[in-house]
């Protein structure tokens, strides 16, 4: 397991963790995120919301993975804004069922959720972005009102 961090370069994630492609290490990922997104300040809900898509998009991604294949997680982190990327080495990446359970809870927690397919590669991105409380707490105190 390795894991990088970087400064603020667009083409380079912030922080990338790479692990063998094995469902033993998503448990490794889903904590990583989490504590990711608490240095975020997103809400209990919201990671615990992230934590699930990434274990789904990890299920997604491992069901095409190359046997002895790396699985990467990368991870942008801006102000209130999460995106999260994994992917596998994949010979043949099928393209994903968009009725599958996991493809729609991944789009119903992420905000933006696309696959990626290329030659020899598949992947799973994903944005989530924070609960912003001030805009929460105007709307309920407005309808109130």
């Amino acid at each position: 397991m390795s894991v990088t961090a970087s400064g603020p370069h667009q083409d380079r994630a912030d922080v990338e963790l790479r692990v063998p492609a094995d469902g033993v290490y998503v448990s490794v990922l889903r904590t990583t995120t989490a504590g990711l997104a608490a240095r975020l300040d997103f809400t209990i809900d919201d990671i615990e919301d992230l934590r699930i898509a990434v274990g789904e998009a990890c299920a997604m991604v491992l069901s095409e993975a190359d046997p002895a294949s790396d699985l990467l997680c990368r991870f942008w982190l801006l102000p209130g804004r999460m995106t999260v990327s994994v992917s596998v080495d994949a010979a043949a990446p099928a393209a994903p069922d968009e009725d599958s359970f996991a493809w729609q809870v991944l789009t119903t927690l992420a905000s933006a959720a696309s696959v990626q397919t290329e030659a020899g590669r598949f992947g799973v991105t994903m944005t989530m972005k924070a609960l912003d409380l001030g805009d929460d707490l105007e709307a309920t105190l407005g309808a109130g009102l």
